[in-house]
């Protein structure tokens, strides 16, 4: 159940409850594609990192170790030690990124693994069922990732495609919720809204999906390819389409800045690789902006990532000893920057949340985006 606390102008402030507990939004989750945060990054890690949701990759999971290993390890939650809300992506994505490998079909997609090159089919049903067998708190609808630039007449077909996809999603998933041996009862399902930078077609798919009356709603297919005014201009459009009364998330976005921008226009769920995926390249992010550690300059820096951040790292570790790590090519420096990246995002939506509460988020906005363009050259 998704509560609105308050709006200021478009931006959501909610609390959505969970059968792993309660998330406050906005939110951003942390990514571990393949039921670990890339970094050497642990569960016990994220709790002391101010994360509330993980996310996982389906696709993934299914490829390796697979999720009937997962279901008999007592699902995701039991695997990975952590008690906390996930959400697992569909594998659309994925399949979207494997052009070469995958044929569409109206049954579902058929495409070879990137690992072992085995011929593998997913189709709306499979999806569901990997799934329900991770048992994750969260699943995404099986659908198309439409890159951009795209044809019209491709997007709508694919559209509808997606919206016959996303029909048979919710029942299977109703269907999987009812059997005796799966695990998590209550899995709730976010369907996704499709359209390229056609916002006329994102508008009607809004309107359809918005029937289903499904637990939340995923803006897709946007940051694949469109500048950052068009992904703005599709949400300003598309928003308003979607139910007030449930989440609204905008998949694999983004920035500090793309947020700031997604919430002010009613978004409450994010997710991204980029904390952590910059993290393991030195490149750490700061309210004076992003900052690269390679930088000879800071050799001699004893001073920590932020002086303005609260998180483990900033408390111990000096930028010219991250440095030295990065240089000598241990483990350690990875670990230590992803870890600062992560707690930078959950922190910074914590304070989203506290402007919300206060009424002030258009000036916290400001302040942050001005913080932001100070970065380094």
């Amino acid at each position: 159940m998704y509560e609105l606390l308050k709006r200021c102008g478009r931006a959501k402030r909610g609390r959505f409850h969970t059968p792993h507990g309660v998330i406050e939004t906005p939110v951003f989750m942390n990514v571990g594609t393949a039921a670990a945060i890339k970094g050497a990054v642990s569960t016990e890690d994220l709790e002391n990192l101010k994360c509330q949701v993980e996310l996982s990759n389906t696709y993934h999971l299914h490829v390796r170790p697979g999720d009937q290993v997962v279901k008999k390890m007592g699902g995701l939650h039991k695997f990975m030690v952590w008690n906390k809300p996930i959400l697992t992506d569909s594998g659309g994505f994925q399949v979207f990124s494997l052009t070469t490998l995958r044929r569409i079909k109206e049954e579902g997609v058929y495409f070879n693994s990137h690992i072992d090159g085995r011929k593998i089919f997913m189709g709306p049903e499979e999806s569901m069922q990997i799934q329900s067998n991770l048992a994750s708190t969260i699943a995404m609808a099986f659908d198309e990732c439409i890159g951009i630039p795209a044809e019209r007449s491709y997007v709508e077909a694919s559209v509808a495609r997606t919206t016959r996809w996303l029909e048979r999603c919710k029942k299977e998933m109703n269907r999987l919720n009812q059997l005796d041996d799966t695990i998590n009862h209550e899995q709730m399902l976010f369907g996704i809204n499709q359209g390229a930078t056609y916002e006329d077609i994102r508008i009607e798919h809004a309107k359809r999906i918005s029937e289903l009356d499904l637990d939340g709603y995923a803006i897709g297919g946007l940051a694949v390819g469109e500048t950052h005014a068009e992904m703005y201009h599709i949400l300003e459009e598309v928003v308003p389409y979607l139910p007030l009364e449930k989440p609204t998330y905008l998949m694999g976005v983004g920035t500090p800045e793309n947020i700031l921008e997604a919430v002010e226009r009613g978004v409450d769920f994010f997710d991204c690789v980029l904390p952590s995926r910059n993290g393991r390249h030195a490149t750490i992010y700061t309210n004076y902006g992003k900052l690269n550690l390679w930088n000879a300059k800071y050799e001699l820096d004893d001073s920590p990532i932020d002086d303005t951040c609260d998180c483990p790292v900033c408390r111990r570790y000096s930028r010219a000893y991250i440095r030295h790590l990065f240089k000598a090519k241990e483990m350690l420096a990875m670990r230590l920057c992803v870890m600062h990246n992560l707690y930078f995002f959950n922190t910074m939506m914590e304070e989203i949340r506290h402007a919300l509460d206060e009424d002030r988020f258009d000036a916290y906005k400001k302040q942050k985006l001005e913080g932001f363009r100070r970065a380094e050259g």
